[in-house]
């Protein structure tokens, strides 16, 4: 049973879901271990939030299914579809290789400049990812311990969970993850060849 959970935006994780894409953009919440965006888990949850999701943000298709909600909101309880492995990151200095990967995201432009404008001794990091749905969703109370501008943190499931409820299928197939992951590192190698060359500890190394 996977021990961390990733948060990310619920709009977000529905379109992982849908096999509509593998790319997360992230630079971190303020409150990272460290003060600084890392990937420690190669394997998570992908746990919903809503409170800083923002419409404006997002492509038309993608901001039409967010309902904004008031600042501190957190459902009561929240549904866990799916989890993830974490294939391939890539630290991001440009922004022209950004905007090159605009087609395989669901944020807008005005989404990427400000992303990439935060912090901007920071790079932006982009998350690939090899998504697995699971065949039953988990429903678990909300915690304290869930809440924060942080990107990780541990997550304690019901110990009475069996292998049957947490059988799962990739969401898409091996031929159309690795069509579309070897899309988005050509774009890439397009605009920055050194950049698919390049390795950090793990985060640079191909998983699978």
């Amino acid at each position: 049973m996977l021990p961390y959970a990733l948060k990310e935006w619920s709009v977000a994780i529905d379109a992982l879901i849908q096999g509509e894409t593998i790319l997360l953009l992230r630079k971190g919440g303020i409150r990272e271990e460290g003060k600084h965006f890392a990937v420690p888990h190669q394997q998570v949850w992908l746990y919903p939030t809503y409170e800083h999701q923002k419409p404006h943000l997002l492509k038309p298709q993608w901001a039409d299914q967010v309902t904004t909600v008031a600042p501190g909101w957190h459902p009561n309880q929240v549904t866990l579809q799916a989890w993830a492995e974490i294939v391939h990151v890539w630290t991001v200095k440009s922004l022209a290789t950004v905007n090159a990967l605009q087609p395989f995201h669901i944020w807008n432009q005005q989404f990427v400049t400000e992303r990439f404008r935060w912090k901007p001794s920071q790079p932006l990091h982009l998350l690939l990812l090899r998504v697995h749905r699971l065949e039953t969703p988990i429903t678990i109370d909300w915690q304290p311990a869930h809440g924060g501008c942080r990107s990780w943190f541990k997550l304690d499931l019901p110990m009475h969970l069996s292998k049957q409820e947490l059988t799962s299928t990739p969401v898409l197939s091996q031929q159309q993850w690795t069509t579309l992951k070897q899309a988005i590192r050509h774009q890439i190698d397009a605009i920055d060849p050194d950049l698919v060359k390049s390795a950090a500890p793990w985060q640079g190394n191909e998983i699978i």
